[in-house]
């Protein structure tokens, strides 16, 4: 028996993206509008625009208010650093502003947003809380291996968790001999560890899956689950005996994995302390322009502004370092030699 698993898949975490369609600016389902300012400058791509920016569970978004077909969504799983320095603003000049340094696809983006309302930290408070509550939560999105999990034969619930099923006597296959142990089915992923080693484990959210299959092995009938490529691309195998039981629990997972998908549970909490407008009323209306659109390529330069590295078709001038005792090109202003480090290390 074979199941492909069927929902959209999440990128809106995970990607950095340029002017995109309206429809991909809207709330995906799971996802939540925490914050949302008005008057924010996209001080690195669109100096001297004001714009509205708008703060998800799951990404950063600003628009244009003049042409919201300017846009950006910049997922928090690509955020590397975020900092605050100052930036040179057409509409307030010189004032504190929100770096975020960002990388997707081995490319490194860098977007400077300026808040043009004086005296409020709320843009700075409200990404960086946000961020730190997407990074403390990555067991509800991300597969994870010999992690954590078990605490004395049980579960270490997350917030918002709750089980719906213990099944003991399930076999792991990933070695010769096998290895028994415990599965949990829960609202928010399936987990199994070993009954003699709780460290051996793995646990694989909904968000994760592609396929969960019944499949003959060499260890006879087994419930086969894949993970998404860009959760690695496991294939696991399982065995539950007997036969009817293993066909309850492959039902139960895909009963599961469609009600998690009608509204997913990514685990990000943040509660602003205003009151937000409802969704319905800051929803972003224009229409397409009767125009056709012949340069290709036109595409690719809506990006350009943000690279991290803008000016590396020339190199700046070497200087010597006393902490490395060798030449290296000077260090842009606003970083220092160990973040550079700790950028490089991620």
């Amino acid at each position: 028996m074979d199941s492909t698993l069927e929902t959209d898949r999440l990128w809106e975490d995970r990607d950095v993206r340029f002017d995109v369609p309206l429809s991909q600016m809207k709330m995906r389902p799971g996802e939540r509008l925490i914050d949302h300012l008005d008057s924010i400058e996209d001080t690195k791509g669109n100096n001297g625009e004001r714009g509205r920016l708008m703060v998800s569970n799951l990404r950063i978004i600003w628009h244009s208010k003049t042409l919201p077909r300017i846009n950006l969504s910049v997922g928090f799983n690509s955020v590397i650093n975020i900092s605050t320095r100052s930036a040179e603003s057409k509409l307030r000049g010189s004032t504190e502003a929100l770096y975020i340094l960002t990388r997707c696809n081995n490319t490194r983006f860098e977007f400077i947003f300026t808040n043009l309302v004086p005296d409020t930290p709320r843009l700075f408070t409200s990404v960086l809380a946000v961020q730190r509550a997407y990074e403390t939560t990555k067991m509800y999105r991300d597969l994870k291996l010999r992690g954590a999990l078990i605490a004395n034969k049980t579960l270490r619930l997350l917030p918002l968790e709750e089980v719906y099923d213990k099944v003991n006597g399930v076999w792991n296959l990933s070695s010769d001999q096998g290895n028994l142990g415990t599965f949990y089915i829960t609202n928010v992923r399936l987990v199994w560890h070993a009954e003699i080693n709780e460290t051996f484990n793995v646990s694989i959210p909904y968000i994760q899956m592609r396929a969960v299959k019944i499949r003959d092995s060499k260890f006879g009938t087994a419930l086969v689950v894949e993970s998404l490529k860009n959760a690695g691309g496991y294939v696991l195998g399982f065995r539950i005996d007997p036969v009817e039981k293993l066909n309850e629990v492959m039902k139960e997972i895909h009963s599961l994995f469609r009600v998690y998908s009608a509204n997913p549970i990514f685990g990000v909490q943040y509660q602003v302390e205003d009151r937000l407008e409802p969704l319905d009323q800051m929803t972003i209306q224009y229409e397409e322009d009767d125009i056709e659109i012949t340069n290709d390529n036109a595409s690719s330069d809506a990006f350009v502004a943000y690279y991290a590295d803008s000016n590396k078709d020339t190199d700046s001038e070497p200087v010597y370092c006393e902490k490395l005792g060798l030449a290296i090109e000077s260090i842009k202003e606003g970083f220092t030699l160990e973040s550079l480090w700790e950028v490089t290390g991620i």
